[in-house]
This record gives C-alpha cells, structure tokens and sequence, in this order.
C-alpha cells in the first residue's frame, strides 16, 4: 500500500458502503458500513471481499472507546481522552508502549496521528479539490491498516456526536 488515501466523509449518514481509494482512484479497500446501523461495528475488506479489519464500537465504557480487530486479534483501542482545552484527542492504545495520539480538528478532517511526538500520519480536506473527500496520508513503514481503521474509528465518533446533538 502506498501512503495516500482518500476517504469520502458523512459516509456514515448514509450507513452505506465505499471504497477507499489510492490518490488515482483504484479502490485499495472496501468499507462496509450497513453492520455498523444494527451493531456498531464497522467491517474492512480487501478488494477480493475478505475482510481484514473491523472497528467496534463498545457502549458500556465510560468514555467513548473503539475496538479494533485486524484478522483476528485486537489490534487497538481508540479512546477519547478526558479534558483537552485545544480540540478533541485520541489515544490508540496499541499493545506495547508505542501509543499513538490524533489531535487537531478531528471533526473537520484536520488533524495529525503522533508517536511521541513525531508525526506518524496526517489527515487532511485541503490536498484536494474532491468536494466531501479527505485525504490520509501515511508515513513509509507504519501500519497504514491500523491507522486508516482508527481514522474511520473517529469519524464513527464523530458521527455518534452529531446523533445525540
């Protein structure tokens, strides 16, 4: 996979499937949102149809928490984190202590992923002219699965958000 994805936004106003594409418009993944209206979770497919990640949103903790499954181990946990005055904040709480952080301005599509510090992943509307598209665009060598499905996580979040306005 190379580092630039595009992602159509408000997909979820439509509990709809897409694609994600690369920057030339190939379908690189299939998101099927239609589980996510019954059960709150999202499935990500590969190209041929099998699925290769899924995000799960968990109702019973305290603050909003999503689940992610790549093949079938927990992979992280994208959690809001508590009192931030400039802007929303997310952990993904992978295993081991290589946390990462998304901040910025989550529900406008600008914002940065870290890993201590350092820029790992960047989320951005301004790199295109696509009405109601963002672009991710991933450093070599990070798990751009894991970070594509936490990215889908928040806007899961985001939409929950505008749900109980």
């Amino acid at each position: 996979m190379n580092g630039m994805y595009l992602i159509k936004e408000r997909f979820f106003d439509i509990g709809d499937d897409f694609d994600i594409t690369d920057e030339d418009g190939r379908p690189v993944l299939h998101v099927d949102g239609k589980v996510l209206s019954l059960r709150g979770r999202l499935v990500i497919e590969d190209p041929s149809g099998q699925e290769v990640a899924s995000v799960h949103r968990q109702l019973i903790s305290l603050r909003e928490t999503y689940t992610i499954t790549v093949g079938d181990q927990k992979a992280a946990e994208v959690k809001k984190k508590f009192f931030t005055p400039f802007g929303d904040r997310f952990t993904i709480d992978v295993p081991g202590p290589d946390d990462l952080t998304m901040k910025g301005n989550l529900l406008d599509h600008e914002y940065s992923v870290e890993r201590g510090g350092r820029e790992v992943a960047n989320v951005s509307k301004r790199w295109f002219r696509i009405r109601d598209t963002y672009a991710v665009r991933v450093a070599e060598g990070e798990d751009h699965l894991l970070i594509l499905a936490s990215v889908l996580a928040l806007d899961m979040a985001g939409s929950s958000k505008k749900d109980d306005d």
